[in-house]
């Protein structure tokens, strides 16, 4: 099955009228993210993910998608997504509770509590609305949320919406949970969430540890495996699996859309927490579903990751031979451990400089700033892919050790 997509030009710039009198203050709140050095670039994207990309009509070798087992752009996706859109039409057409769950979302769900080893998974429309939607739907006014500082901002809205009381703990500083936990006082209910796989500094939560402390507590263990699903365990179902701790984390949440390729989010765990999940989560209820050809997608790849293991053990390897060889190098490459490797760089104007080097020498690395990254660790993200060369790799090491300690 052949797709093509002819190309489309740039649209030309507008002329920049004035902004009407109540939106005159999004000038000045604008100058201010610029003068900072935080405007962030618009780029549009031609032909499908892979080891390379077309960026704005240049073609780089490709270090700045989460495309980590290479599915995005695999055909075997798109036939499963057409097929499943020939049976079902494209769109959902509204929520499930309105208009019935399609047979691909039912078998997506299934799937994917069998890839997690659990009894029931419910399917959202992005990984941000499952994280947003579900921490409100666990605890509210009257608990306790405990939050690692460096969590991903879907968690971070997610404390926000739930109006509970947040305490931010040091990044996974286990000790300081604990002191958290136990002053918790009168807390109805406690939850801990946290990222397994942390997105812009490439380390690993201690899992194992969280889930001691929030058992010794009484307290719900929440994980948002985004960037580990796939890629770790023996199964490919993330770092809780690899950890060994299944039995004290309660809320698994995961995403389709990064080692999986396709798009939407998800919940997993106990059957009597996915039926709350469905009277509880808003950003469920209210959303239409994503469509059926997606679901359907991303179905095929997680038959894919159990398939063909060997994607994930090469680029663990391959990974850590690349991080290695940065450290050794003398790079910042923080206490990253897996396929997100980071190098650290401090000022954002630098961070821009980098990557903009590493864009003429032919490789996209995105720079990374604040709010992503706390003040004065702007960085620049590599992210590690099965299609990635060894060529690749050597060749963008030296370029980082280059331009970063110029």
């Amino acid at each position: 099955m052949t797709c093509r997509l002819d190309p489309v030009a740039p649209a030309p710039p507008r002329s920049a009228a004035p902004l009407p009198g109540p939106l005159a203050w999004i000038g000045e709140a604008f100058d201010a993210v610029r003068r900072a050095g935080l405007e962030r670039p618009h780029r549009v994207r031609g032909g499908r993910q892979g080891r390379e990309v077309v960026l704005d009509g240049r073609r780089l070798v490709n270090f700045g998608s989460n495309d980590y087992l290479g599915y995005c752009g695999d055909v075997r996706l798109t036939k499963a997504a057409s097929k499943a859109a020939c049976a079902e039409g494209f769109g959902a057409g509204a929520s499930p509770l309105v208009s019935g769950q399609s047979q691909a979302h039912e078998r997506l769900e299934a799937a994917i509590a069998a890839l997690l080893d659990v009894p029931a998974a419910i399917a959202f429309p992005s990984g941000f609305a499952a994280n947003a939607a579900t921490i409100p739907a666990l605890v509210g006014p009257g608990d306790l949320v405990a939050s690692d500082e460096r969590n991903h901002a879907s968690l971070i809205d997610g404390c926000r919406l739930a109006r509970a009381e947040v305490a931010i703990y040091p990044h996974r500083d286990v000790a300081a949970l604990d002191r958290v936990l136990a002053s918790a006082g009168k807390a109805r209910r406690k939850l801990v969430v946290t990222d397994t796989l942390f997105s812009m500094d490439g380390t690993l939560a201690p899992l194992a540890d969280l889930a001691d402390v929030a058992a010794r507590h009484g307290a719900m263990l929440m994980v948002d495996e985004a960037h580990a699903t796939g890629v770790f365990g023996a199964r490919g179902s993330g770092l809780v699996e690899a950890a060994g701790c299944a039995a004290g984390v309660h809320v698994r949440v995961g995403t389709l859309s990064k080692a999986l390729g396709a798009a939407g989010g998800f919940v997993a765990g106990h059957a009597e927490l996915i039926r709350w999940l469905r009277h509880a989560a808003r950003a469920w209820i209210f959303s239409t579903a994503h469509p059926p050809a997606v679901a359907a997608a991303a179905c095929r790849a997680i038959e894919l990751v159990g398939a063909e293991p060997d994607r994930r053990t090469a680029l663990l390897a391959t990974a850590a031979s690349f991080r290695d060889r940065l450290a050794a190098a003398g790079l910042d490459v923080a206490a990253c451990g897996g396929q997100i490797v980071p190098v650290v760089v401090g000022d954002a104007a630098r961070a821009v400089a980098v990557a903009g080097s590493l864009a003429t020498e032919g490789f996209f690395v995105p720079a990374i700033r604040p709010p992503s990254v706390p003040a004065g660790g702007s960085l620049v993200r590599t992210s590690v892919c099965w299609h990635h060369t060894a060529d690749d790799l050597a060749r963008l090491a030296a370029l980082l050790v280059r331009h970063v300690r110029n």
